[in-house]
């Protein structure tokens, strides 16, 4: 598709223009595969840009959006507690929806979503952004192709400054899928799912809410077991003190943020002093730090982002994330990997995994049931950390055949 016109384009509409939009937006202006068609928001002002840069119509609500006959499929990108009503608004309009991570916030609430996607007969991905991506489709691969062996062991670790960037209320507020564990969580276990068969059988974490800043856990780790046996560890540690990039060759301090203005901004959240309405707002499409958003689509050396640095280990070598592929260490020595389609934004892979999906009528990979595997694994973090025991899984499905 990449190398020819599309056989027609998608018309696409969002709803909800928060950063998680401006983060999309790039892969959605460079793909001919698709045209924004709409957005809804409730900010006037994002919806003046979204309706001047693109030429697209814009609402004020998720119902009027869903009524435009000229959009087919809807992109949810609102907070975290209406993914699930969204998504069933959508559905009901026979729209095709990609939802955000989290899912949704509850297990209950994840099970209305498929049956409203079941009922309406339309497609429902889960755009757990981080196994979309090129470093891990290559990774699979070399798994699955068995030249080194079964695989043993994941473990994947993130240090960041997450709890530092600006946040708007519903995010500083557990109960409605605010935090580490709920925003970051997905995009760990997701990838460990895919890499892992997707069958998990338990779960022990722990999480920490230890920055009187944040009234939010900011630290989660976990210990996950397979069906098979596999084990899986994973964690985030978003308070920022220190960042996983220093742990690479090339990285150095990677974020927005420098280490002194790290430290102010703690110092400001700690006596009031930041307007973080102001800060989230610039990060915003025409806001005035939306280019360092947008920067993000172009195509860079690797560095350890939200999901971390991951290893692989199978019996017979490791594989971990390279500047610009793969690391394989194996009895013949090193060899650094390229990555399938040559790298690029993950992004990409869920736009592609839709049009895919919605034009061609290819299986869809992310399903309902498996983003709701994911969120299992997710509140199994949480709920073992209450109750400092061992939580068993119900609801996981396996990883899909094809890659």
């Amino acid at each position: 598709m990449a190398n020819q016109s599309p056989t027609r384009t998608l018309k696409l509409g969002i709803v909800g223009i928060g950063v998680g939009a401006s983060e999309i937006l790039p892969a959605m202006e460079q793909i001919p595969e698709f045209e924004l068609a709409a957005a809804a928001d409730v900010n006037p002002r994002v919806l003046d840009t979204f309706r001047e840069r693109y030429g697209a119509k814009t609402y004020d609500s998720v119902e009027k959006l869903c009524a435009d006959p000229n959009v087919e499929a809807v992109w949810i990108s609102t907070p975290n507690r209406f993914h699930a009503a969204h998504t069933i608004i959508a559905a009901n309009a026979g729209k095709h929806v990609v939802v955000e991570k989290p899912m949704a916030i509850s297990l209950q609430e994840a099970e209305k979503m498929i049956e409203a996607t079941i009922k309406n007969k339309i497609k429902l991905l889960c755009g757990h952004t981080q196994s979309f991506g090129p470093h891990i489709r290559t990774m699979r691969k070399i798994i699955r192709s068995g030249e080194l062996g079964r695989l043993c062991a994941l473990h994947v670790w993130a240090y960041t400054d997450w709890m530092l960037r600006p946040r708007t209320a519903d995010e500083l507020d557990i109960n409605q899928g605010g935090g580490v564990p709920y925003r970051q969580g997905p995009h760990q276990i997701d990838t460990l799912r895919l890499l892992g068969g997707g069958m998990v059988r338990s779960v022990r974490g722990s999480t920490g809410a230890w920055f009187k800043g944040r009234p939010i856990p900011g630290y989660y780790s976990a210990f996950m077991e397979f069906d098979d046996g596999t084990p899986a560890t994973l964690m985030h540690n978003g308070y920022g003190y220190f960042l996983a990039s220093e742990l690479v060759p090339w990285g150095g301090q990677n974020s927005r943020y420098s280490e002194a203005e790290r430290a102010a901004v703690r110092k400001s959240l700690l006596d009031g002093t930041r307007d973080e309405n102001a800060d989230k707002d610039a990060m915003r499409i025409g806001g005035a730090n939306e280019r360092e958003i947008r920067d993000r689509s172009k195509v860079k050396p690797w560095l350890p982002n939200d999901l971390g640095i991951l290893v692989a280990t199978c019996e017979k070598g490791d594989i971990r994330q390279s500047q610009h592929g793969l690391f394989v260490h194996s009895d013949e020595g090193t060899k650094d990997v390229p990555l399938i389609g040559g790298g690029g934004p993950s992004r990409r892979g869920e736009l592609m995994e839709l049009y895919n999906a919605v034009v061609l009528d290819k299986p869809i990979r992310h399903t309902g049931p498996w983003g709701m595997a994911t969120l299992e694994v997710c509140l199994a973090i949480i709920e073992s950390a209450k109750q400092r025991k061992e939580i068993y899984l119900k609801h996981q499905v396996p990883a899909p055949e094809e890659d």
